[in-house]
């Protein structure tokens, strides 16, 4: 099994514990991060998406144009664009980075994020059930030799076809609950997680095999994690306890609760359960979860990065192949996951896989 790092573009270098960004989009911190994890040896890097951010696919090709070798997974949310015209322009970037993209689908959000595109009034079990249909359209699209039609719940196509097709654009799909779950059977090649403890994975690895196994189909894994490195171990957590710091402070600062969250998908509400306490197994970091709601990848491994590489490792026993990971001083902390990181879980991992296997006799 080969492992894979993503790293992460958002659109300026900020993150929990900074204040409001001085440019919501800043050309060059896109260009820096671009270049800097190309050069740390990350795969791809995400580009994210919400209702309120720069558009995602412009990021990419943009950062796409300045890297040669660097992937990107786009974020995308099925429901605004027609899924006809998603795949065309998935493809046409993908043909234009040399096969470098695949897409992330992300179907939830709570409902005023989404009240803010326009979509008003599905429930989550609606919407992921348009999400199953959409990739159904989008792949149809990507893949047919001849037009073809489709009449659904929620899409009527007469005659789609697509001159454009991508090269091998892979389906990151994430969601907890049992719709998402589902759809993940049908649709992901690689079913994305939130940085949870060994069993809690280990369950949703099963629940993803199973569901895929019914359509014949075998994902990989990913894992969202922020780890905090440091020489010594004391060091890295007190790293960790002065990053919950500025956390709090600056959510305090402007107005955010810090407690009592009610997180509005099965995803958050499970990651938050999980941070009763800041720490869990040997190395899972949560307190920065517990603050901020659990609101997307928010949970970390905290230690030296020989500790951290074999924490992960632990988690690529389970079936995790991919590792989305993220700091909180985002340009400074790829750069030092690209040297210190990424190179020894490798080596670790290789020399694992050369380990002889014993006979039984």
């Amino acid at each position: 099994m080969t492992l894979k790092f993503i790293g992460y573009i958002g659109f300026n270098n900020t993150s929990e514990i900074h204040g409001a960004p001085r440019r919501i989009l800043d050309r060059g911190y896109v260009e820096q991060a671009a270049q800097a994890q190309e050069a740390g040896g990350f795969d791809r890097v995400l580009i994210p998406f919400a209702s309120n951010t720069p558009e995602s696919q412009i990021v990419a090709a943009h950062a796409a144009a300045l890297t040669k070798r660097l992937g990107f997974l786009v974020a995308h949310r099925p429901g605004f664009t027609q899924p006809t015209l998603a795949a065309r322009q998935l493809a046409t970037l993908d043909q234009l980075s040399g096969g470098r993209v695949a897409v992330h689908i992300i179907t939830g959000g709570a409902d005023e994020e989404m009240a803010r595109d326009g979509d008003v009034g599905p429930t989550k079990a609606e919407r992921y059930a348009r999400t199953d249909e959409y990739l159904d359209v989008l792949k149809q699209e990507w893949n047919a030799t001849v037009p073809f039609d489709h009449k659904g719940r929620f899409y009527d196509v007469r005659q789609g076809f697509s001159a454009v097709k991508p090269s091998n654009l892979p389906v990151f799909f994430g969601g907890s609950s049992p719709e998402a779950i589902t759809v993940a059977g049908r649709h992901a090649d690689v079913y994305a997680l939130w940085g949870e403890t060994l069993a809690q994975v280990a369950d949703a690895v099963h629940q993803v095999r199973q569901s895929a196994a019914s359509h014949g189909r075998r994902p990989g894994f990913s894992l969202s994690l922020r780890p905090v490195i440091a020489d010594t171990e004391e060091a890295a957590w007190a790293k960790a306890r002065d990053i919950e710091d500025q956390v709090r402070a600056t959510r305090e600062a402007a107005g955010l609760p810090v407690s009592g969250h009610r997180p509005p998908n099965a995803g958050s509400l499970r990651l938050l359960e999980t941070a009763n306490g800041n720490r869990r197994d040997a190395r899972l970091w949560t307190g920065v979860a517990a603050l901020t709601g659990a609101q997307g990848n928010s949970t970390g491994l905290v230690g030296t990065p020989e500790q951290v590489a074999d924490a992960m490792l632990a988690y690529a026993d389970l079936g995790i192949d991919h590792f989305l990971i993220r700091g909180f001083d985002p340009l400074a902390d790829a750069i030092a996951y690209g040297e210190h990181l990424i190179p020894l879980v490798h080596t670790k991992h290789a020399a694992r896989q050369q380990r002889p296997v014993a006979l039984a006799g």
